[in-house]
């Protein structure tokens, strides 16, 4: 099968499209003959993370495909089925932090950009039907963090505001999303205009520009919710949006793992920092449910062809994009 394959060199520079054998599903596992998948930032991390003495390692956590292969002792999946990945492997039950073997699909077991993963046979479910197969590709990994992050972390509920900086990426597109659908009050920001704008189009209440005065922009108005991704550029900015006793819901540093900060007032505002990643199997699920039922689509950037992955990174390195970048494996 051909896949893109990170070896021998760190970063972007290790990438290259190989012809390598196609995995088998051992007892438990199904195999997916891919249609489409999904870039996440996640993977030009791991072109850093993945070290030259470790091999060769198939990137990407997303995908959406059809089974055309099950192991020995499956009984819910058959050949056939259309399905959607969850990528978090290991993970099954909603417990307060992950198990200590949890992973994530695409480092270091092989991930989704090739014409087969394999992965277990409970890490798949029935691709919903109101998702094309761009859609349903590029799905899974953001969709998981902004569930976790706003209903799980954040408790979101109707009529709470909430806050996301750094409207652009999947998981800030389907934050806003999400929230709309059960009657929050969404603001965002971003230094795009254009950006700006879309956001506004997805149902957002209010986009700032994140190089301005927030205070001044949001006329004062304070949060009940913030979900940073974002990290040290932007964690001071969101702390002062919230009102007392509101919550700081982070799950990434895209702009810095490091962030100071004044505990005096943290404390006397009795604000909440909490932390989130992914999700778990029961979240996946109740995930797929609240996207069907609210009719939720992903807002899709750009496709590409996987030979074209150089230029998707690129965008995708460079923040260019709104919503999720993906490629088309099978027409």
């Amino acid at each position: 099968m051909k896949a893109l394959i990170h070896a021998e060199k760190l970063g972007l520079e290790g990438l290259s499209i190989r012809d390598i054998d196609s995995p088998n599903p051992a007892a438990g596992e199904v195999r997916v003959k891919l249609k489409t998948v999904g870039t996440n930032h996640r993977d030009l991390f791991v072109t850093n993370r993945h070290q030259p003495t470790e091999g060769t390692l198939i990137l990407g956590s997303d995908g959406a495909g059809i089974v055309d292969e099950v192991g020995k002792g499956i009984v819910n999946i058959k050949v056939g089925d259309e399905v959607i990945i969850n990528p978090g492997l290991g993970w099954k039950d909603n417990t307060p932090a992950p198990p200590d073997n949890f992973e994530v699909l695409g480092h270091p077991s092989n991930g989704t950009f090739a014409e087969h993963v394999v992965v277990p046979a409970e890490n798949v479910v029935l691709k919903p039907i109101h998702l094309s197969w761009e859609e349903a590709g590029v799905l899974s990994l953001a969709a998981l963090t902004a569930y976790r992050a706003l209903f799980t972390r954040g408790q979101v509920k109707s009529g709470m505001k909430v806050f996301i900086p750094g409207i652009g990426s999947g998981v800030a597109t389907l934050l806003l999303q999400f929230a709309k659908a059960v009657g929050a009050t969404v603001y965002v920001s971003s230094r795009s205009e254009e950006k700006r704008q879309k956001a506004l189009e997805l149902g957002a209440d209010k986009a700032i520009d994140s190089n301005g005065d927030w205070e001044e922009a949001l006329e004062g108005e304070k949060m009940d919710l913030v979900i940073e991704c974002v990290g040290a550029a932007t964690f001071n900015k969101s702390l002062t949006q919230l009102k007392k006793g509101g919550t700081i819901v982070t799950f990434g540093a895209s702009a810095g793992d490091v962030v100071q900060f004044d505990l005096r007032p943290f404390f006397y505002g009795q604000y909440n920092l909490l932390g989130s990643t992914m999700g778990s199997g029961k979240e996946y699920k109740e995930m797929i449910e609240f996207i069907t039922t609210n009719n939720i689509k992903p807002v899709i950037d750009r496709m590409y062809t996987l030979d074209h992955y150089e230029e998707a990174f690129m965008r995708l390195e460079n923040g260019e994009q709104l919503g999720k970048i993906g490629f088309v494996i099978e027409g």
